[in-house]
């Protein structure tokens, strides 16, 4: 009984001491020049003491959905999904730090009004706005800082930022991971647009990040398809022509109404069709429909 005690108490000293050594991190770097984010945690205060109950229960929820994340479409289906409820944004921009420096390594997830293939080239082939980014981000201490790239910034200029700017994602939350030398090792981008940010933002792009970078690196690692051509053709053959047109038009965010004005069909068989695509994939929602058709290559970025 006594060792049991002595457990607990060392247990709950433990806790306390590591809830300290965390609030210290969190005190904000003396120089008033350099932007930083807003102190969330005082001296032994726990994350959780800091949340309501809803919040609590999406940050779990989101972390336990982060786990389940193994290949790109699981991803997708997250950052389009239950992740959204944690951090509300349009865009959200994954890049890893290459081997040669200052290329990067560059995936993106948007709504159907962007196009994600363009950001990445964008990001890619920035030499003004990223740098500038990841100067902020180590200026404050390796903090989530907020950014403005729409019109009035020193950026606005460049070609990602007009493109952010065309696709209505100017207002930036960035944060990332640095390797043991203290370098970047990823940066991650949540874009939204302006005036669409939520209270408390930064604070839960902090805590998730490192759940994101996670199961950014296993859906990179399980990203090449196991399979022969053979296997690659059954998989396109798996829905008709006119189910792959339909998924094409959900992929950009059409709704049944919309679906069978263009195609000439009512809505009614519009829908009938949604769900044959859903069974012969096995998912539950238009979300995971798309998501899966990306991975299996039955629809193409």
């Amino acid at each position: 009984m006594r060792g049991n005690a002595v457990f607990m108490t060392t247990g709950k000293w433990q806790m306390q001491a590591s809830d300290h050594q965390y609030a210290v991190q969190q005190r904000p770097h003396q120089d008033a020049s350099v932007p930083r984010p807003r102190a969330v945690l005082a001296d032994g205060v726990g994350v959780a003491a800091l949340l309501d109950p809803l919040e609590l229960e999406a940050l779990l929820l989101n972390m336990d959905a982060s786990l389940r994340v193994h290949a790109r479409h699981q991803l997708f289906s997250w950052a389009q999904g239950m992740l959204q409820n944690l951090v509300k944004h349009d865009l959200l921009i994954c890049a890893l730090r290459g081997a040669e420096q200052p290329g990067y390594q560059v995936d993106s997830f948007a709504a159907p009004n962007i196009e994600p293939a363009q950001i990445c080239e964008l990001f890619r082939r920035d030499t003004a706005l990223v740098p500038h980014l990841v100067k902020l981000w180590e200026q404050s201490e390796f903090q989530p800082v907020e950014y403005d790239a729409g019109p009035g910034s020193a950026f606005a200029g460049s070609p990602l930022a007009r493109e952010l700017k065309r696709s209505d994602a100017s207002s930036l939350i960035v944060h990332g991971t640095y390797d043991a030398s203290g370098r970047l090792a990823s940066l991650f981008v949540f874009a939204a647009m302006p005036g669409k940010s939520a209270p408390r933002r930064d604070f839960f792009v902090k805590l998730i990040v490192p759940f994101l970078h996670l199961a950014w690196m296993r859906a990179q690692i399980n990203r090449p398809l196991d399979g022969s051509a053979g296997d690659l053709q059954r998989d396109a053959k798996l829905l008709t022509v006119r189910e792959q047109e339909i998924l094409r038009w959900i992929h950009v965010g059409k709704s049944n109404i919309e679906i069978g004005t263009i195609l000439g069909i009512s809505p009614l068989t519009v829908k009938n069709h949604v769900q044959k695509i859903l069974r012969k994939l096995d998912v539950q929602n238009r979300t995971q429909a798309v998501g899966k058709a990306l991975a299996l290559r039955i629809l193409n970025i």
